[in-house]
């Protein structure tokens, strides 16, 4: 399929559509310095990052995967939205939506898990909530690996013995599991509150029930690879919608995309939604 960059196209496309989805991953918060699991060639110390995203590798080291996600989860307490988060989050605001699509829905499905979307809707829009899945969790939940419980945390650090191991670079420190995170409702071992690979994303009914009916996608900085997510581009073409990619770079889900936008998504999403490339235009308005 050959893809358009005519901004003024698509927003008259976007000026029509009936429902609109989203679909965000890693490359919008990249403007907010949350690093991606192929950041620096996809190393995080000496490991393979993806390969620490794994129920396997929590339970044989669960000392080095919580300071994995203790790196991370200091990353994005320390995170603003960017201008890509805040012109989505503007999207939720029904005289902003208005503006740009009359009579459409905007439903943002993120596969991101540092909570700066949910920020930003917070910011633009406190008192509405938005129409907003984390189909990959949270960062800041944990799980009790015992009873089940979740619970929101967001300390800093989770634990003390974690102070401090984010700033480490290459030595392996070996934490006791007494003294990782604890359930406060059962003493068990806490992990974190995120989807990890092989096990099923949330709300997947939900989501599948809105990519069936949207008549637009907007694909914001995802590499199309990690399914079920990877796979919702296609269903919208598939049944006659049209896509829209915003990333940095190609990607695989280019071949389903009727326009291409390439560049940082904090600078392309507020250009081709609202016509201009500053936050001040898609700023907080109740």
């Amino acid at each position: 399929m050959a893809s358009s960059k005519d901004i003024e196209q698509f927003r008259s496309v976007l000026r029509k559509s009936k429902n609109i989805v989203a679909i965000a991953g890693a490359g919008l918060s990249a403007a907010s310095g949350i690093p991606t699991f192929r950041d620096a060639g996809g190393l995080w110390r000496t490991h393979d990052a993806m390969s620490l995203a794994t129920p396997e590798a929590f339970f044989e080291n669960p000392s080095r995967v919580w300071q994995f996600y203790h790196y991370r989860r200091e990353k994005a307490l320390r995170a603003t939205p960017n201008a890509g988060h805040i012109a989505l989050a503007a999207l939720s605001v029904p005289e902003r939506l208005e503006a740009v699509a009359p009579t459409a829905r905007f439903t943002l499905v993120t596969q991101n898990v540092d909570g700066l979307s949910v920020k930003a809707f917070q910011n633009v829009c406190p008192s509405r909530e938005p129409e907003l899945f984390e189909m990959h969790g949270r960062l800041f939940d944990t799980i009790c690996t015992d009873c089940g419980d979740c619970k929101a945390n967001f300390d800093s650090p989770i634990c003390p013995a974690l102070t401090g191991t984010e700033e480490q670079l290459g030595n392996e420190i070996e934490i006791p599991l007494e003294d990782l995170p604890r359930c406060q409702e059962c003493t068990g071992l806490l992990r974190p509150g995120v989807v990890w690979f092989g096990e099923v994303p949330h709300q997947l009914e939900e989501i599948g029930q809105i990519v069936d009916d949207a008549d637009l996608a907007l694909v914001v900085g995802t590499s199309s690879t990690v399914y079920p997510a990877a796979g919702y581009a296609y269903e919208v073409a598939d049944h006659g919608g049209t896509v829209a990619v915003f990333n940095i770079q190609h990607s695989e889900g280019d071949e389903d995309a009727h326009f291409l936008f390439l560049g940082p998504c904090h600078e392309t999403l507020p250009l081709a939604l609202f016509g201009i490339n500053a936050e001040s235009e898609a700023s907080p308005q109740n």
